[in-house]
């Protein structure tokens, strides 16, 4: 497993991650754990989760995923694993997360001690606001709306709020998720004039059918040492091409479809069969083949990988030691620019 510095942190991650969103609705905690056992035992040190999880999100379900990790990360030499979580955001109904959730002094303090409880741990490496408090288009909406805009939590106080949890010991650094050019710029630009905490991470969604990454963020993340954690690197399943065989598979796609509605799109099928075929005819899985590209790009801090079984999850991390031909990446740019980005 190869490790990298995630942006300008002190923090060296293992390039695949494991997403834990299944733990508690997909997966039992037994299951969970051997998750868990198997990531670590083969060289992942990086677990990252979140206060909403698990997905698809529910009152009866919420902060599950939390305490299976903390059930097992109490039994862990602590020092050696990074874990991130997240503190969610507002305007998405989950008003079972503290009412109406909001990045602010309050709602950030409440959320880290819950996550800390439920982790059973003294800190977090990595704390990340999900999504911004700000109106900003995401999970399938791509056009910015005027009308939409909300009052929102200036980025000032949120960044002294997070700073206040690095002084306590309980964060040691902070990263954002679900961002866009102009959020990560401005985190970073109040950061650096009240000398404040900067981002090191920010956690967006990337892979073959979303590239969007590449067009403003993959230049101020450069140039700012923020480094991307690119998540839903196989598209919800979608890249693994196991809905094109059968369109009922089992998987988030048919399990819960309302969650999924950004590959709801036209582009979608044709372009997972091209992807398919290029893997196929280089003697890949397709699943491994599209770990492999969003894991080898040079803006990649980590990619966060999920299974709900261990034998997907093994499958996902033997694309570790999987390096891509010059021909199959032309044929891959290819695509791209057929059906570019069918699934933003």
């Amino acid at each position: 497993m190869e490790y990298r510095r995630l942006g300008s942190s002190d923090l060296m991650v293992s390039a695949l991650a494991l997403g834990t969103m299944t733990f508690g609705e997909q997966n039992s905690e037994a299951e969970a754990h051997a998750q868990l056992d198997c990531a670590i035992a083969r060289g992942v040190n990086f677990i990252d989760t979140a206060e909403m999880y698990p997905v698809a999100p529910r009152a009866e379900t919420v902060y599950r995923t939390e305490s299976y990790i903390g059930s097992w990360l109490k039994h862990q030499q602590r020092d050696r694993l990074i874990v991130a979580t997240k503190i969610a955001g507002p305007a998405r109904g989950f008003n079972w997360i503290r009412g109406t959730p909001r990045i602010n002094r309050d709602h950030i303090s409440a959320a880290i001690d819950g996550s800390l409880r439920r982790l059973q741990t003294d800190y977090v490496d990595l704390y990340q606001i999900h999504w911004p408090d700000r109106y900003v288009p995401m999970f399938g909406s791509t056009g910015y709306d005027v009308t939409q805009e909300r009052d929102a939590v200036p980025v000032e106080e949120q960044l002294q709020a997070l700073a206040d949890l690095v002084r306590a010991g309980k964060v040691r650094h902070i990263g954002l998720s679900n961002e866009t050019p102009w959020g990560v710029a401005e985190f970073v630009r109040c950061a650096e004039r009240l000398g404040l905490p900067k981002i090191v991470s920010v956690q967006n969604a990337y892979h073959l059918m979303n590239r969007t990454f590449e067009s403003g963020l993959a230049e101020i993340c450069r140039h700012t040492s923020v480094g991307l954690l690119g998540y839903s690197p196989l598209a919800f399943g979608w890249l693994s091409g196991k809905y094109i065989t059968d369109p009922n598979a089992k998987g988030r796609i048919t399990l819960f479809p309302n969650f999924g509605q950004r590959y709801a799109k036209v582009n979608v099928p044709p372009a997972v069969k091209e992807y398919a075929r290029i893997a196929r005819e280089a003697g890949l899985a397709p699943a491994t083949m599209a770990l492999t590209f969003a894991r080898t790009r040079w803006f990649t801090g980590s990619v966060i990988l999920g299974a709900t079984t261990l034998e997907q999850l093994k499958e996902n991390l033997d694309s570790a030691e999987v390096t891509l031909s010059k021909e199959v990446l032309e044929k891959i740019e290819a695509v791209h620019r057929l059906y570019p980005n069918p699934a933003p």
